[in-house]
This record gives C-alpha cells, sequence and structure tokens, in this order.
C-alpha cells in the first residue's frame, strides 16, 4: 500500500537528486527537509531520508547533528506508520522531535494532487 502519492514520491526523489548534487552545505540541507517534509508518511522514505541526513552531519562534523539522526533513525518508520510525526517538521535536530511546522506552499499543493 502506498502511504505517499506518486507526485509526492517524485518530489521526494527530486529534492534528494538536488541534495545529492549540489556542493553549497546550506542548499543540501534544504534539500534534505523538504524531501523529509514529504517523506514522513512513508516508513522507508522518512528513514532513508534521516540517513541521508546522518551521513551529512558525519561529513560536516556535527556531533550534534549527528546524534539527533541516530535518534530519527530509530523513531521515523514507528512515528511514520503510527502517523505520529509533527507535519511540516523539517527533520533537523533545531526543528525538535514533535514540533509541527508550516508546510511551505509548493510542497503543500504536490501533496494535496
Amino acid at each position: 500500500m502506498a502511504r505517499i502519492s506518486d507526485s509526492a514520491r517524485d518530489l521526494y526523489r527530486s529534492e534528494m537528486a538536488a541534495a545529492a548534487v549540489t556542493e553549497v552545505a546550506e542548499q543540501r540541507w534544504h534539500h534534505l527537509e523538504r524531501a523529509h517534509i514529504v517523506s514522513q508518511p512513508d516508513p522507508w522514505l522518512h528513514t532513508q531520508n534521516h540517513v541521508a541526513m546522518f551521513k551529512f552531519a558525519v561529513r560536516q562534523h556535527d556531533r550534534r547533528e549527528a546524534l539527533g539522526q541516530v535518534l530519527r533513525i530509530i523513531v521515523a518508520a514507528p512515528g511514520s506508520l503510527s502517523g505520529r510525526y509533527p507535519e511540516g517538521n523539517t527533520g533537523r535536530v533545531d526543528a525538535g522531535l514533535m514540533r509541527p511546522m508550516p508546510i511551505p506552499a509548493d510542497i503543500a499543493s504536490r501533496l494535496q494532487s
């Protein structure tokens, strides 16, 4: 059973691909955060996103972010399966684990289609 629409899955893949090719750290985080928002309802994609965030945090030598991502990797799939995730949350440590955040308008419109 698909947990996100084909349009949302395409957006997730597009954001993850953009994150993979940019060499500017702030832009990479931006794309990873957008992919996170889209991935939350899907246990596999949600977990994959946090793994990518963890790897990037390690590459940046950001211990706080890396440790926060370890916790998020553990809770991502159960949160997605149970529907207990904060919509719009960017998935970063500074965003908090359970704080809902506004969904960017362009993402919201794709999620509704």
